[in-house]
């Protein structure tokens, strides 16, 4: 009963550590996905005096990727029938030419206003709407939710490590004259040492399991019975096949740190 007593107070720790990294793994896809898509939606409504190429608004900033001109003749057309002794080609050569310029990438407010200056400066650019509220009101609720997730992912790693670390001082005074033993014929720290990496090896790979095996819960099976539509439609985003070979790389790198860190403050205990 001991046995397993110990190992699940190491499983537990290492359990938070994990779930709390694949958690950020899987907010750091959903949130590049969500910027992708705030990209897409959000452009940028430019005027100008004459025809413009997307490699001239290109010239001019290069986060510009892709512009599309708006039609006006359909609209035109309308506002000449409700004006006498005017034609629509009338109207259509006093009317500045509107462009939608899209960005190559989500930016900041401050990034977007330095965008604006560069197409404001050009001659032929008439104006230039970016519509900040809308845009910074999403972008700062977005960087807030990533600072806080940050901010907690950070603590409970920093609280269950110590954790693991205390349970590994655990093992190694239960198995102290193992270890003495081992000490007087020479070993080296290491070689003492291996027990300690055994266990530890073991209740990391467990605990790499079941991280995995949960968050492939969440996408084959729980999220299709949750019916929630931003869910289902990035199911693919909470769990890939390659996650498994980063939580385990970090249970591994926490097993080698922790050991260590028992190891050299026993040593420098005894000096």
């Amino acid at each position: 009963m001991k046995y397993i007593k110990d190992h699940i107070m190491f499983i537990f720790p290492m359990l938070a550590i994990l779930f709390g990294i694949e958690s950020f793994i899987v907010f750091d896809r959903m949130s590049k996905s969500y910027e992708q898509e705030l990209r897409a939606d959000y452009s940028m409504l430019v005027l100008t005096s004459k025809p413009m190429e997307l490699s001239r608004f290109k010239k001019l900033d290069g986060s510009i990727s892709s512009v599309d001109i708006m039609e006006k003749r359909s609209i035109v057309e309308e506002m000449a029938k409700g004006m006498s002794g005017i034609s629509a080609e009338d109207i259509m050569q006093s009317l500045p030419y509107f462009y939608t310029v899209h960005l190559g990438k989500y930016l900041d407010a401050k990034a977007i206003e330095k965008i604006r200056g560069k197409l404001i400066a050009s001659e032929d650019i008439k104006s230039v709407e970016t519509f900040d509220q809308s845009h910074n009101s999403s972008y700062n609720l977005f960087l807030f939710i990533k600072i806080v997730l940050w901010v907690f992912v950070g603590f409970m790693t920093l609280s269950s490590l110590f954790l693991v670390i205390k349970q590994m001082e655990i093992w190694q005074f239960s198995h102290k004259e193992r270890m003495q033993v081992m000490e007087i014929f020479g070993a080296s720290t290491m070689l003492r040492s291996g027990i300690l990496f055994k266990r530890a090896i073991i209740d990391a790979v467990m605990a790499t399991i079941l991280t995995s095996a949960l968050f492939a819960f969440l996408r084959f099976v729980w999220v299709e019975r949750s019916n929630i539509e931003i869910l289902t439609k990035n199911k693919k985003l909470l769990f890939e096949y390659q996650d498994i070979a980063i939580l385990g790389s970090i249970a591994m790198l926490i097993v080698i740190v922790a050991v260590t860190i028992v190891v050299v403050g026993n040593r420098e205990g005894k000096l």
